[in-house]
């Protein structure tokens, strides 16, 4: 049976055998002895994409990753989420870590700085703010019409009743855990039931210019 640790673009962990492009997390939430999840869903504010590798360092997925003399083991690290791609994960409200992704997380918070007029910005400025809008904190989704998908910018991700989807080049993709589906026109979504699914903050990021990592069947 898989771990419970897979992330999907509404913030929600489920237990899937596709791992994705991506690790990431948000503290402490799961019991090492079992290798499952607690009841709460986050730890802290600050929900961040990794890199699956990084330093040669191998963790044990949700189990004793805490390092101690400068080994892993002991008490439980941070608990590992995967995520198919960073579309996904700025999806479900996370954002690049300063840790493995240092570049990556400083070129999205530039880019958060320029959209609000904030002259110094900083990572716990756009935690603060995302935690108030990601969905599996709290967050409620607005609704969107087919006419504004062609005024968002790639890389955000919007859902109807029954299907995600990631906006890329005037389509939409149909997002899965295994990958995303054949792309679709806009005007074939009209008349459903559409709402935004990525936190305005990542929004205005996505529209400064910031180019999230995607899955590779987005390009076939």
């Amino acid at each position: 049976m898989p771990l419970q640790n897979r992330v999907d673009p509404f913030g929600s962990i489920h237990s899937v055998p596709n791992r994705g492009l991506f690790t990431g997390n948000r503290g402490i939430i799961h019991d090492p002895e079992t290798r499952t999840l607690l009841k709460k869903r986050w730890a802290l504010q600050a929900w961040i994409v990794c890199t699956c590798q990084f330093r040669d360092v191998r963790r044990e997925p949700m189990g004793r990753n805490r390092r101690s003399d400068g080994q892993l083991g002991g008490k439980a690290g941070w608990t590992e989420l995967f995520f198919l791609d960073e579309v996904t994960a700025f999806a479900a409200g996370h954002r690049p870590c300063f840790f493995c992704r240092r570049e990556r997380a400083s070129d999205f918070v530039c880019r958060f700085g320029e959209a609000f007029g904030i002259a110094e910005p900083r990572a716990p400025m756009v935690d603060k703010r995302l935690h108030k809008e990601r969905l599996a904190s709290g967050g409620q989704p607005p609704a969107i019409t087919v006419e504004e998908l062609a005024g968002l910018p790639d890389g955000v991700m919007v859902a109807d009743d029954g299907t995600t989807y990631a906006l890329r080049g005037g389509k939409a993709l149909p997002w899965s855990f295994a990958g995303y589906s054949d792309p679709m026109r806009l005007d074939r979504l009209a008349g459903q039931s559409l709402r935004l699914l990525t936190p305005a903050t990542s929004v205005a990021v996505l529209r400064q210019g910031y180019a999230p990592v995607w899955h590779p069947s987005a390009d076939t």
